[in-house]
């Protein structure tokens, strides 16, 4: 297994666990588990080119740049990994983040996209 469809593996897990979270009512939890598995996608496409960084916002430039900028993967994947950071950082760093089922929802969907659109041009893209 190359170390981008282990951080793909890792994402997907990231997504049950955010369901789980969700149902249970820990929203902020959730929005933790949904930042982390799109980080973990955008760091599998730049492992895919040999491309490592050291900070999360790091990774989130880089995604922009190398996907996104380029036309490769569409503006909303980085429009929603920038949104799952804040919330992120609000849930795992105030008492009071205020996210909600609703909020959660959308960070679901657009992490599934996110994955699937990664998943598809990895395979275009690479020896998989």
């Amino acid at each position: 297994m190359t170390a981008f469809e282990a951080l793909l593996e890792k994402a997907e897990r990231y997504i049950r666990s955010a369901n789980l979270l969700s149902a249970d009512g820990d929203y902020d939890s959730a929005a933790s588990r949904l930042y982390y598995a799109m980080f973990y996608i955008a760091e599998a496409l730049l492992e895919s080119r040999g491309l490592s960084f050291n900070s999360h916002r790091a990774v989130i430039s880089a995604f922009g740049q190398q996907f996104v900028k380029t036309q490769e993967l569409e503006l909303r994947f980085h429009q929603a990994l920038l949104s799952a950071f804040s919330q992120r950082q609000l849930g795992d760093y105030t008492t009071d983040a205020a996210i909600n089922l609703a909020d959660i929802e959308i960070l679901i969907a657009d992490a599934e996209d996110f994955l699937l659109a990664a998943r598809t041009w990895l395979i275009k893209h690479t020896d998989q």
